[in-house]
């Protein structure tokens, strides 16, 4: 998405993005993260939003460096995050091919890979690569197809919350749909967001430089899909990816 996109969020981030750190009950994030913690070392939160996740990396690192692409993000995220003294902001678009980027040992990218462009997710994925230095390792969480499909096959199935599942309304509306999910891009509220199969994942990030360590699935409650799941539906459960990988 564009960054007019997210300085329009930004005042109503709470209500309108997703909380990955809330609703990662098992806290299987926070562990990688801490399992990567030293107090001689440096993190960058890439893609920040209103920095959530800054207070972790901060008790876990020398250094921290907060960025994003929205300005409005990173004024609130100064102000939410102010007593942490060794924390540093900068508004940065990652699909821009004209950055002076920082350095450091661990990155964190939380479902902040999401542009619908597969220019600018290659040139993102190039720029976090330019971030971590040799060895460093890139935490990265992003939405799961496999879980969309899943959720969209069951709520078919089912008829799980019909009304807020319309049909497509007519032919070329759903060839500009279907062409969209051949890509892996979904609309979430009106606007398209990039989702990634196990497999995709991995191919774009060896080709970025990155070599694989992990990929496992955060599991989610249902009530993160539908209003009114059914009281049977319990596992699977809905889920992101998480690649946990080192720079080559």
């Amino acid at each position: 998405m564009k960054r007019s996109y997210w300085e329009k969020t930004a005042s109503h981030y709470e209500d309108e993005i997703f909380d990955v750190l809330q609703n990662d009950k098992k806290g299987i994030i926070r562990s990688a993260i801490q399992k990567y913690a030293s107090n001689k070392k440096t993190a960058i939160d890439i893609g920040c939003a209103v920095g959530k996740w800054l207070p972790i990396l901060s008790k876990n690192f020398k250094k921290v460096m907060a960025i994003d692409i929205s300005a409005e993000n990173i004024k609130i995220a100064k102000k939410n995050n102010k007593k942490y003294k060794n924390i540093s902001y900068q508004r940065l678009d990652m699909s821009s091919a004209d950055n002076e980027l920082p350095r450091c040992d661990l990155a964190i990218c939380i479902n902040a890979l999401l542009t619908p462009d597969v220019k600018d997710r290659i040139q993102f994925l190039e720029n976090t690569a330019s971030c971590i230095r040799k060895k460093g390792v890139l935490i990265l969480t992003v939405p799961s197809l496999e879980s969309w499909l899943l959720s969209h096959i069951l709520q078919q199935r089912f008829a799980i919350d019909k009304t807020s599942f319309p049909d497509t309304k007519n032919k070329t509306a759903a060839m500009t749909q279907w062409k969209n999910m051949l890509q892996g891009n979904v609309a979430i509220d009106e606007v398209q967001h990039k989702h990634y199969l196990k497999e995709e994942l991995k191919i774009v990030l060896a080709k970025a430089g990155f070599k694989v360590n992990t990929i496992k699935k955060i599991k989610y409650d249902w009530h993160t899909e539908f209003i009114n799941p059914p009281k049977w539906l319990k596992n699977p459960q809905p889920w992101d990816w998480m690649a946990v990988v080192m720079k080559k």
